[in-house]
């Protein structure tokens, strides 16, 4: 907005911005964080804290709540900027939106899981009581800054733990995604997202995979921004995934979790007659292409069955369960047989 940046650069007004950056992220990149700011002559207030699925409480976004009532804010027109993982994302996006009932904020992924995942849509929350995000709201930042250079530094684990939720959208909504996973699978994990112009024959797979992803996401959650429609294709992946992931922390990653959870559902659409063996296979084929997790010990069927009663509770009586219907399409089904699941899990731990 020419406007807005007008009186951004006559204000006599010394800018001001309080940022919350993930202690991991601080330690690579703090420095340059720090030295942007000071060049461009913007007092600021960084803090750095750990944020992981662990600390994901209350307590560390009253921490912050303390931290930002110190440095004093504009909340009309000076955000909180959140730099880290979709944690981090997540504690910020909730602080924010209690801080005077409700201060702008901005969200800078750091991790490929929240460059494609938490940067995009408009939750934020935490844990509670050992359940996962059981408190939180619904309020959209005022941008998601997207930088896939911040991808780089993050482990190949962390890279395709990222990839599970990229492979939900490619299962649910976009064959195209699917194949680009397919055939360019490793390559993305040894880039590490990072464009590379010596590779002509992936093209620039990094790119168009992370816009596919992010606009499929969009073209979903924009329609449904606070979920007033429980039927989300978006689902696939997380009606047993919260329950498994908060039970084993921290041996599973968010994506990990989640592709256990996949798989599982990819199980009972077979079991169900909705894909093809060959349409099963190729999307574990797939999913091991990737480095992700096809099953974990910890999804014992007691855990499946608590973790679909839990689902009924939150989601109006109905499981609204997304399944694959072929490669890159699926619907939602409220019918699936407790002896469909039951005889696609045995064929899950068989397998």
């Amino acid at each position: 907005d020419p406007q807005q940046l007008e009186l951004a650069t006559t204000n006599t007004r010394k800018l001001r911005r309080f940022i919350v950056i993930d202690e991991v992220v601080d330690k690579l990149y703090g420095s340059k964080v720090r030295e942007y700011f000071e060049e461009n002559n913007v007092q600021h207030k960084i803090l750095a804290l750990p944020t992981t699925e662990e600390t994901k409480s209350m307590d560390l976004v009253l921490n912050i709540l303390q931290e930002v009532q110190d440095f004093s804010i504009d909340r009309r027109t000076e955000p909180i900027i959140a730099i880290g993982g979709g944690v981090c994302l997540d504690i910020v996006g909730l602080a924010a939106s209690l801080y005077r009932r409700r201060t702008p904020y901005i969200r800078v992924p750091t991790t490929l899981l929240s460059y494609v995942d938490a940067s995009v849509g408009a939750k934020n929350g935490v844990n509670f009581l050992q359940c996962k995000n059981k408190l939180g709201g619904y309020t959209p930042p005022v941008a998601s800054f997207l930088d896939r250079s911040f991808i780089q530094s993050i482990p190949r684990r962390h890279i395709s733990n990222g990839l599970g939720e990229i492979l939900k959208m490619a299962l649910m909504k976009h064959k195209g995604l699917f194949d680009l996973l397919k055939s360019h699978g490793k390559y993305l994990l040894d880039t590490k997202f990072q464009s590379c112009s010596s590779f002509d024959d992936h093209g620039d797979a990094a790119l168009q995979t992370t816009r596919i992803a992010i606009e499929t996401m969009l073209e979903e959650l924009a329609p449904n921004l606070w979920e007033d429609d429980l039927d989300r294709l978006v689902d696939f992946g997380h009606l047993i995934s919260p329950e498994l992931e908060m039970r084993v922390l921290p041996s599973l990653m968010h994506g990990e979790a989640v592709n256990v959870d996949m798989a599982f559902m990819t199980y009972v659409a077979h079991a169900r007659g909705l894909i093809a063996a060959e349409e099963r296979e190729q999307i574990l084929q797939c999913m091991r292409g990737l480095e992700l997790p096809v099953w974990h010990s910890g999804c014992s069927w007691a855990l499946i069955k608590r973790a679909l009663r839990e689902r009924l509770k939150h989601s109006g009586g109905q499981p609204r369960m997304p399944l694959p219907t072929g490669l890159g399409v699926a619907e939602i089904f409220n019918d699936t047989s407790e002896e469909t699941l039951e005889k696609a899990y045995k064929l899950w731990v068989r397998d």
